[in-house]
């Protein structure tokens, strides 16, 4: 069975859809659709093949619906008390204010227990369960986007932001709304977890370590706060498909109660967000409970890419 769909034709409102602001290859051999693994929810051995083949499970109308409606709910009211919705509209539609930008945003998912409810509640962590065969934990830091229009992510791995505990972590995208092709989401490189050899460089990166005996890394990450290494692998998906292969994948339309999971080495981007609502979307990480797990991601305030998390070693 392939592991994706061909892309049907692109709604006629639709031009063509981007990334990082590079107009995206829409042809069938560069662009297509993950396949939903939703018929094999209580099959974990199959749900271990396919992610194991496709390096991803989709799982489309997993949560109820009106789970998910709720924790946007309380979403988009914080966000209207920040000033980022436009007031001429309803809050829960998420119209951008015309003169703001909106990307990575953690306050709306910070002790919020919507949102929890959905990342951390009995159906997800009895998924992992289920797939694991055994007990698991989570990270309890959240991460959080709203993003407006034009705004997207640049092509990386997540091995590279939180590789200090184990690596057979897995990542859970959910979009809280429903959310066409032209509000942008998640993409992922079609049999890129399978290439890690090819960006093995790029995978022992760990963006919160420096090398010490460097005085000009030293500034730049401990003096000012910075990364020794940005955490993308490119700032172009167009090029980096036709460099690594395979195909650009995401959902013909993410819907309000899907999610799609993944291991630390796919290389992932967001498409750009073409319409005048905030995209809003969480992704959060689970792992078996026996395994280490990075510490700069846990407790009650995890200190996340902050100097506590800063690492040094001689280079």
């Amino acid at each position: 069975m392939p592991s994706a769909a061909p892309i049907a034709p692109l709604p006629s409102s639709i031009s063509e859809l981007s990334s990082c602001g590079h107009a995206l290859d829409m042809s069938e051999d560069a662009f297509g659709f993950v396949r939903s693994s939703a018929d094999c929810l209580d099959q974990p051995r199959e749900l271990a093949r396919r992610l194991e083949e496709d390096g991803y499970l989709y799982i489309p109308g997993f949560f109820d619906r009106d789970l998910i409606m709720s924790a946007r709910t309380s979403v988009c009211e914080r966000l209207a008390a920040e000033g980022l919705l436009d007031p001429a509209h309803p809050t829960f539609e998420g119209v951008a204010h015309p003169d703001k930008t909106s990307n990575y945003n953690r306050e709306p998912a910070r002790n919020n227990p919507a949102i929890e409810r959905v990342v951390y509640g009995p159906e997800l962590l009895g998924f992992y369960q289920n797939l694991f065969g055994e007990p698991v934990r989570h990270f309890t830091y959240t991460w959080f986007r709203a993003l407006s229009r034009g705004q997207g992510s640049t092509p990386h791995c997540d091995l590279v932001y939180m590789g200090r505990g184990t690596h057979q972590l897995l990542t859970c995208w959910i979009p809280y709304g429903d959310t066409p092709l032209d509000m942008g989401g998640v993409m992922l490189l079609e049999g890129s977890h399978n290439k890690s050899d090819r960006i093995k460089k790029y995978l022992e990166v760990d963006v919160d370590e420096y090398c010490e005996n460097k005085p000009e890394e030293v500034e730049s990450v401990i003096t000012k706060g910075g990364w020794s290494h940005p955490g993308y692998l490119s700032k172009n998906p167009v090029s980096l498909r036709e460099n690594l292969g395979g195909r650009w994948l995401t959902a013909p339309e993410w819907k309000a109660g899907d999610f799609i999971t993944f291991g630390m080495t796919m290389v992932h981007a967001g498409m750009d967000n073409q319409t005048n609502r905030l995209r809003l979307s969480s992704d959060t990480r689970y792992q078996r409970a026996s395994q280490p797990i990075d510490e700069r991601w846990i407790g009650d305030d995890p200190i996340a890419n902050t100097l506590a998390g800063k690492r040094g070693r001689v280079c």
